[in-house]
């Protein structure tokens, strides 16, 4: 019996040690790991090999691990930290990022203990803190808001680790690399995150991390897929909970599918059934723009068209943030012929209401000014929950033999990009939740503003009820 036992598990070393070895992950590295007994499952492997490819000149700073709920990866990103990266630098300064919200009451403590149980160090609670006998140290941080981001911004870190990058806006996360720099000879800064599908980050995490991947075009970001079956050591009550999950929660926890989003409003959306390539718009159909006017957020307009069996077209698009009104117009027009629309077939321009009033910098409102360009205004419904709910109706639902009533131009990437990613707001759960674009314009939720504004212009077809007032 003992040989036997003896046998298994030599048999299994010589699994781990080949996984390990085929990934790329170096001897140094799984003695650090084995004097912490820390086991690494196969896709915690490839993390941790590619944690190693960032001390290469030219390879990864940003390493992402992620995809369902379930894989371990919390732990692994600790273990990559305390275990190899502050054992094999003396005096590496580290800071780990969580969540602290309502999900996230379990201690750090209780994550170290996992991981760091048997390894010799000095956890200063006071400090929430890590002290290893080296002079590394390994510093925890939680945030319940992303304002709560600010306190960690400007302080150096050799490596950061974000926990729950999801999260977090684009920004903010960038803010927090700024921070992560070095003095250290033969240490490169990285940042290290994990995440799943959904929150206010999916956007940003899937064009920066799940994209690069899958076109298999990685370069300062590498990305490890994992779901929770490359976990043999979770609870199966857990795999039951996912297991026993529906609709787009299903889909993102369990099998962290990055094409929807937790909380995802609209999940009837389809992009193969959404998404069409342009074509001649008939001259015969009904024509009109709307638009989300900004100047600090972009601002965006599309250009619609309705057949003559009452289907919509999202036809064009235009996006741009801190231009004058002129300079909008110009590419208006622009965009119009792109799509060979004749700027007399334009039935209607609708807008918010709040530039009918908002003053612009060269006198007059901003409505004024479109006027002054050819672009006379119409005021748009701009009620939420019923825009929403046009949305959802044109949308139908594939999957139910219900066909769409609504379709958008392949050219029209902010719109598409922006409708999955929109969640509902866990105050008002028939509404959207609010989206901001981060600094530099991305993200955000312009685009459905405006389309919502454009479809609500024939919904009355339905209701009975006029929905645009002209100015």
């Amino acid at each position: 019996m003992a040989m036997a036992m003896a046998i298994a598990t030599t048999t299994l070393l010589d699994i781990y040690l080949n996984t390990a070895r085929q990934v790329g992950c170096p001897p140094d590295q799984l003695r650090y790991f084995r004097l912490g007994e820390y086991c690494a499952q196969p896709k915690q492997l490839r993390f941790h090999a590619m944690a190693r490819l960032a001390d290469l000149p030219g390879g990864p700073t940003q390493l992402g691990f992620g995809g369902a709920r379930g894989p371990g990866k919390s732990t692994a990103a600790i273990a990559q930290v305390a275990l190899d990266d502050c054992q094999r630098m003396p005096g590496l300064k580290a800071l780990f990022l969580r969540s602290i919200g309502a999900s996230a009451r379990e201690s750090f403590e209780d994550l170290l203990t996992k991981v760091l149980g048997v390894y010799r160090h000095l956890y200063v609670p006071s400090k929430a803190r890590i002290e290893f006998a080296n002079g590394s140290q390994f510093q925890f941080g939680g945030f319940r808001t992303e304002g709560d981001i600010g306190k960690y911004v400007g302080i150096e870190y050799d490596v950061l680790c974000i926990e729950e990058a999801n999260l977090l806006p684009q920004d903010r996360v960038d803010q927090l690399r700024g921070s992560v720099r070095t003095s250290k000879q033969n240490w490169r800064p990285r940042t290290y995150l994990t995440f799943n599908p959904g929150g206010i980050g999916h956007a940003w995490i899937k064009r920066r991390f799940i994209e690069p991947w899958r076109r298999d075009e990685q370069a300062d970001t590498a990305f490890v897929f994992s779901t929770v079956d490359d976990n043999a050591f979770v609870n199966p009550e857990y795999v039951a909970y996912l297991d026993s999950l529906t609709g787009w929660l299903k889909s993102a926890w369990r099998y962290g599918d990055w094409d929807i989003a937790a909380g995802q409003y609209f999940t009837t959306w389809h992009a193969d059934a959404h998404v069409v390539e342009p074509f001649n718009i008939p001259t015969s159909w009904h024509v009109w723009l709307a638009m989300d006017y900004g100047f600090v957020h972009p601002n965006v307009v599309h250009l619609l068209a309705e057949s003559g069996e009452g289907e919509v077209y999202i036809v064009g698009e235009h996006a741009q943030q801190r231009w004058l009104v002129p300079r909008h117009a110009r590419a208006v027009r622009a965009m119009l012929d792109r799509c060979g629309i004749g700027e007399k077939r334009v039935n209607v321009f609708l807008a918010g209401a709040d530039i009918f009033a908002e003053r612009g910098t060269v006198g007059g409102t901003i409505a004024d000014q479109w006027k002054a360009e050819g672009f006379p205004l119409t005021v748009a419904n701009d009620d939420r929950l019923m825009g929403a709910a046009e949305w959802l109706r044109r949308l139908g639902d594939v999957d139910a033999g219900m066909a769409p009533t609504v379709r958008i131009f392949s050219t029209c990437a902010r719109l598409i990009e922006c409708l999955p990613a929109l969640e509902h707001d866990p105050h008002r759960p028939e509404d959207v939740l609010k989206w901001n674009a981060d600094s530099e314009g991305k993200g955000g939720d312009d685009s459905y503003d405006s389309s919502r504004y454009g479809l609500m212009h024939v919904a009355r077809r339905d209701t009975g009820r006029v929905y645009a007032i002209p100015y």
